[in-house]
């Protein structure tokens, strides 16, 4: 059971989620050096939630990734602060500095599911997308 579980004070859990989500009108930018600046990007900031990405492809047009998060953080607002967060590391590293809020990089939704104990299946689908070009 313990290899399973992790621990926070009170619980034992297991929380991983299979998350897709896509730049505003599907744009075919995930690419070349920012693909690699996602990587970190996305990685970091799971880190401050406590959270951790299992398995992560950053196709050209959208991101899919199984993030385990603890059940003290909604699956909603982390998912927000990766993206919210992301979007405005991305136009500081495009040359803006001031003023800008990183709403005009992400669409608005995402879907989500569980994974529960079919984490390799879920964890080999991702692998295979985009022919494992930027997987992190």
């Amino acid at each position: 059971m313990s290899n399973l579980y992790q621990s926070l004070s009170h619980s034992k859990w297991n929380c991983k989620y299979h998350i897709i989500f896509t730049p505003k009108r599907r744009k075919k930018i995930i690419y070349g050096n920012l693909r690699k600046e996602l990587k970190e990007i996305f990685h970091a900031l799971a880190r401050q939630k406590d959270s951790k990405i299992i398995e992560g492809n950053l196709c050209i047009d959208h991101v899919h990734m199984c993030i385990e998060i603890p059940p003290k953080y909604p699956v909603a607002s982390v998912i927000g602060f990766l993206k919210g967060k992301s979007a405005i590391a991305i136009a500081r590293s495009q040359g803006k500095t001031q003023n800008f809020g990183g709403s005009t990089f992400w669409a608005r939704g995402y879907a989500v599911s569980t994974v529960g104990f079919d984490e390799q299946i879920v964890r080999g689908y991702i692998k295979e997308q985009d022919n494992n070009e930027g997987n992190f």
